[in-house]
């Protein structure tokens, strides 16, 4: 028998604040966490913008964690203020039956980059014979499953670990096959975690040279991400993560956890047509599984936070899929694109956008689009322009995320039960 599915935890380090709570309040205040890049960045691209973690998160490392790689800092981070909100301290035998699954793009890279420069200048100072030394620890630093291992060592979760690297479906992949490993008995409780650090020279000349960065606004770069809009250029490249906890309903039940919402549905597939270009047919197929594995007509979601990248094609690809999954129900939805206020974290970006579907859902506060002026009439949907939407009536949302590789997978949450 399939168990439900609750989440009880969440937490975030996004471009907008350094906790959920922030996060979300700057969000539905419209706020944007784009700025100019880090400073290795604009040595090379003077103009360059980007969404990146406001500075004061330095104060939040340990000593003992400063040679971690920024993409783990940030993941524990989050899963920290995630595992205190659900209030989760498990005994010995809990700890068995509790697990921690990451989702990330690129894992360490920030490592591997500062690693080649190092090895670079070391041969440029001591000729092509001398010998090369780097850190001891360089390997498990960039290993994309440290995240995961640190904050099992940390709590003492001795549970499955997995680690999922699916570009920008990296996260919600997690967060899917997290619910399908609790569902099916193999893991009472599951901390999913979306991580992502990649604000450095190299990725961002290679984020670039695939033409997919906006163009800053030449009267407020702040509002360069303009998702739907008619003169939408491409994402801001941001970092950042989310954590959710996720628990078999009637686990959370015995230990009197609070529940945010439960996580009803996942769909995921693939184009198989193309490694960049968007799918209508295999997005839409997503957004339909999703429903089917929630038992939800279309017209039960109320809200879907879009994909959203804010390309010339992906906007309008995702738009048309929406109606083909949703019918004419689509002309009731209420849809938004939140990258355009925190950026695209990539493989995080499905963790924090489906952690803001959640917190709409139970509050019933919708977020905008931001930095809409004139919506394109091909993308035919209520985006939620500009202004966000409080006291709405909400029992299923639904968070898309599509990824390079034509990997598409929808999440949706519904309201938990009393």
């Amino acid at each position: 028998m399939r168990r439900a599915v609750a989440i009880t935890g969440l937490g975030a380090v996004t471009p907008l604040g350094l906790d959920f709570a922030s996060s979300m309040a700057a969000l539905l205040a419209g706020q944007s966490g784009v700025r100019a890049a880090p400073a290795p960045i604009l040595a090379a691209a003077p103009t360059a913008i980007a969404a990146s973690v406001p500075e004061g998160f330095a104060a939040h490392i340990a000593p003992a964690e400063a040679g971690y790689d920024r993409v783990t800092l940030l993941g524990l981070a989050a899963a920290r203020e995630a595992v205190a909100d659900a209030g989760l301290a498990p005994d010995e035998a809990q700890r068995e039956h509790i697990g921690v699954f990451t989702g990330m793009g690129m894992g360490g890279l920030l490592t591997l980059e500062t690693t080649m420069r190092d090895v670079e200048a070391k041969k440029a100072q001591r000729g092509p014979n001398g010998p090369i030394l780097v850190h001891p620890f360089t390997v498990p630093r960039m290993m994309p499953n440290a995240l995961c291992a640190w904050l099992a060592i940390e709590l003492g979760l001795h549970g499955p670990t997995q680690s999922y690297s699916v570009a920008c479906a990296s996260s919600a992949v997690a967060l899917g096959e997290a619910m399908r490993c609790i569902a099916h008995g193999y893991a009472d409780a599951i901390v999913v975690i979306g991580a992502e650090a990649l604000l450095s020279p190299g990725s961002y000349a290679a984020w670039q040279a695939l033409r997919v960065l906006a163009t800053p606004d030449a009267e407020d770069p702040a509002r360069s991400h303009k998702a739907f809009d008619l003169k939408r250029s491409g994402f801001v490249l941001g970092e950042g993560s989310a954590a959710l906890v996720l628990e078999a309903e009637d686990f959370a039940r015995r230990r009197g956890a609070r529940m945010h919402a439960l996580l009803a549905g996942y769909g995921n597939s693939t184009d198989a047509q193309h490694i960049t270009k968007p799918s209508r047919p295999g997005q839409a197929a997503a957004m339909r599984a999703a429903l089917r594995d929630a038992g939800l007509p279309a017209d039960a979601v109320g809200y879907v936070n879009a994909h959203g990248t804010a390309t010339p094609l992906g906007d309008l690809v995702e738009s048309q899929a929406i109606h083909d999954a949703f019918g004419a129900h689509a002309n009731h939805l209420a849809v938004s694109a939140t990258k355009s206020m925190h950026g695209h974290l990539i493989g995080a970006g499905g963790a924090l956008e489906f952690a803001i579907s959640v917190h709409a859902l139970a509050s019933g506060s919708i977020p905008p689009t931001a930095n809409l002026s004139e919506q394109d009439p091909a993308c035919a949907l209520d985006v939620v322009p500009n202004i966000a939407r409080h006291g709405q009536r909400l029992d299923a949302v639904m968070s898309n995320s599509f990824a390079f590789g034509g990997s598409n997978v929808s999440l949706i949450a519904t309201r938990a039960p009393a």
